[in-house]
Order: C-alpha cells, then sequence, then structure tokens
C-alpha cells in the first residue's frame, strides 16, 4: 500500500515522524510519499518551499518527497492517479475539519484516510465528521503515541533562541542552525 503524507512541514517535527510510525505500524505500507505543500491554503508559511522540501527530505530519509504545488488535495490527486487506493495520512486535529476541504467525498473516492488519534481530539467528535461523509468506510483510525508539538509552537520557540533540537530530527535541526532558519543562529564549532 502507498501512504501519503502531505503538510506543509515547516519545520517537520518528531511528531510527523512519529505519525507516519504509528501508520507503518498500523497499515501494510510499502512506500510513503511525502508531499511538502507549496502554498497551503489554510495556513501560513513562513519558509520558502524549496526550503521545506530539504527539511522533509532530512526528515523523511528513504521516503519520496516533492513540492505539491496544488495546495488542495483533490487537485494533487486528479493529478497523481497512480495513487489510487493509497491511504492519505493525517492527524485527528485536521480530520475535524475534512468536510470543509475541497471536494471531501471525491477524496474519499480517490483514496482511503488515515486518522491517527490525537490529544484534545475526542472520539466522539472524530466519529461524528465521519458520519457526515459519503463513504464513512474510507476513513480508518489508527492509534499514535501523544507528541506535544505543533510546527508553529516551534517556530515561536526558535524565534525566541530557544534550543529545540530534541524536538525535531537531528538532520533537520543540523539544517536549522546550517541555514540560520526560523532566525536560529550557528552555535556549532567554528
Amino acid at each position: 500500500m502507498i501512504a501519503l503524507y502531505g503538510g506543509a512541514f515547516d519545520p517537520p517535527h518528531n511528531g510527523h515522524l512519529a505519525l507516519l510510525e504509528a501508520a507503518r505500524g498500523a497499515f501494510e505500507i510499502e512506500e510513503c510519499v511525502v508531499a511538502v505543500t507549496a502554498a497551503p491554503p489554510h495556513k501560513e508559511v513562513e519558509t520558502p518551499s524549496v526550503i521545506r522540501v530539504e527539511l522533509a527530505k532530512a526528515a523523511f530519509p528513504g521516503e519520496t518527497v516533492f513540492l505539491d504545488p496544488y495546495g488542495r488535495t483533490i487537485d494533487l490527486l486528479n493529478a497523481h492517479p497512480e495513487w489510487e487506493g493509497a491511504i492519505f495520512l493525517i492527524g485527528a486535529d485536521e480530520f475535524v475539519d475534512f468536510p470543509t476541504w475541497k471536494e471531501p467525498d471525491a477524496i474519499l473516492e480517490h483514496v482511503w484516510i488515515g486518522v491517527a488519534t490525537r490529544p484534545g481530539v475526542s472520539s466522539e467528535r472524530v466519529a461524528a465528521v465521519q458520519r457526515k461523509l459519503r463513504r464513512p468506510d474510507r476513513v480508518e483510525l489508527f492509534e499514535m503515541e501523544p507528541v506535544p508539538i505543533a510546527s508553529r509552537d516551534l517556530r515561536a520557540r526558535l524565534d525566541r533562541g530557544d534550543d529545540v533540537h530534541e524536538l525535531v530530527p537531528e538532520a533537520v535541526w543540523a539544517l536549522i542552525e546550517l541555514g540560520g532558519l526560523y532566525g536560529r543562529r550557528y552555535t556549532g564549532p567554528a
């Protein structure tokens, strides 16, 4: 099975990796395609897309990482019929907004949705959203250990000069430091 994992990844962090790892434990994933959204319609990004792609490549070594120019999942899926029947991975916090996405029922005609549990999002709320869909059978829930972190919080902490190396993959931290990303100043050897 192919897993599709999309997002802004501004920056990618250990929570993103935990979601993919939990999905690998729940589903028979043979390949993961990581789609870095060029211009997400639902959130602002701080870092240019070319840099976010490099950060995602560092975070997900061995996975296929590419820049998604569409911004809307249905447009991406329409452009890639080879992903028909794949599982699209999202967190429960994103899933509760799924009915507001462009053509959510059409998305479910193309792919399954794998929804990772998240703290603060009740199973009742997820079930209520699932019932609103034309194909609720195409939504699969899976458990993941909570990783209380969000990219926007990381950016804020980095902007304050905080050291967040324990919250991101080592290779991502190296790129953040070396590139002076998110206001981070390089503190390594001269």
